[in-house]
């Protein structure tokens, strides 16, 4: 019977030819569940070309459930899960909650704060503890995940009055009049009665006054 250790182990070279990143493997009655990632994101283009490349891979080599199943192919949601060491490092400094193996010792449900991770265990700081942080090898650990701050998330996102007053400013600035100009601009008498002197009405009249003159 395969394991999801054989679905990763076959899966993880076609995705990184992609450009994409394995983040989890999972086998449920009949479904092999494989969550991938890249940096910038995933559209669903690129989930629908990964799950048919992953499906061929894992038919050639025959591995997965016995018998017919289902591949479902998903981007991380809000809270990753938590699987190798890399992961746990990605995210130090991160909150996560754990769930460890039966008959380890302390707590088997817990949520703390990732201090270090290294190749064989992780550190997590953990409220409450006398000792403040507790270290755990990576076999120990059942399950472990992110834990995603909704608080922060809320407190960076602006409110609806916010949102308003923001249109309400640039709806203002865009109906306000063009500034008008500061006086009426000077001009030269010499140009006007060059001007008038310049017509035929302005030279009539420049020669009937010096007719009458005469």
């Amino acid at each position: 019977m395969s394991t999801s250790d054989d679905v990763e182990r076959i899966a993880a070279p076609v995705l990184e030819s992609a450009g994409l990143e394995l983040i989890d493997v999972e086998l449920r009655a009949g479904n092999i569940v494989v969550t991938i990632d890249r940096e910038g994101g995933i559209d669903l283009d690129t989930l629908a070309s990964a799950s048919k490349a992953i499906s061929l891979a894992i038919d050639h080599e025959q591995v997965g459930p016995t018998g017919r199943y289902e591949l479902e192919v998903s981007s991380p949601g809000l809270e990753r899960r938590l699987r190798r060491p890399e992961h746990f490092r990605r995210f130090v400094g991160h909150q996560v909650a754990v769930r460890t193996q039966p008959g380890v010792d302390g707590d088997r449900r817990f949520e703390g704060e990732i201090v270090s991770a290294d190749d064989h265990a992780v550190v997590l700081a953990v409220p409450g503890l006398a000792e403040g942080t507790r270290r755990l090898a990576y076999g120990d650990i059942d399950r472990a995940h992110t834990i995603f701050d909704w608080r922060a998330a809320l407190a960076r996102t602006p409110s609806p009055t916010a949102r308003s007053e923001r249109r309400r400013q640039a709806k203002s600035s865009l109906e306000s009049p063009a500034p008008q100009a500061q006086g009426p601009q000077a001009q030269d008498p010499q140009a006007e009665d060059t001007g008038a002197q310049g017509s035929p009405e302005g030279r009539g009249r420049v020669e009937k006054e010096m007719a009458d003159r005469l």
